[in-house]
């Protein structure tokens, strides 16, 4: 597979596993959606408690996934893309070497069907 950067392979351990979560899935659609939110904002849309929502806010936090900037009273929510690209990113590169293999066992096998059919009597 391709080379990654140093610390890219933890990137995209803490994206998959923040995002294994269906309630962090939906946090992250809502964040994408208003572009900022509060906790309690978010929790309104949710059937979770307001301290649930934080709970899985820090999960994305640490995955590097979301930032929370002060205004004020509030903790203000935003999406991160960095960490979400490094793993599409990763993501390609994967499906890339497994369509690779596929074409390789692709040209193989018919290969292998030419010869055979060749081979027959006629």
């Amino acid at each position: 597979m391709t080379e990654e950067p140093p610390g890219a392979a933890e990137v995209v351990d803490s994206v998959l596993g923040a995002v294994a979560d269906p309630t962090r899935r939906q946090l992250l659609d809502l964040l994408a959606a208003q572009g900022e939110a509060t906790a309690t904002t978010l929790a309104e849309r949710l059937p979770i408690s307001r301290q649930a929502v934080v709970k899985h806010l820090a999960v994305l936090n640490a995955a590097g996934l979301v930032s929370g900037s002060r205004v004020g009273r509030e903790v203000r929510y935003a999406v991160r893309p960095a960490a979400l690209d490094a793993t599409a990113r990763w993501m390609a590169a994967l499906a890339a070497e497994w369509d690779r293999r596929l074409a390789n066992i692709k040209r193989v096998a018919e290969a292998a069907e030419r010869d055979s059919s060749s081979k027959r009597p006629q």
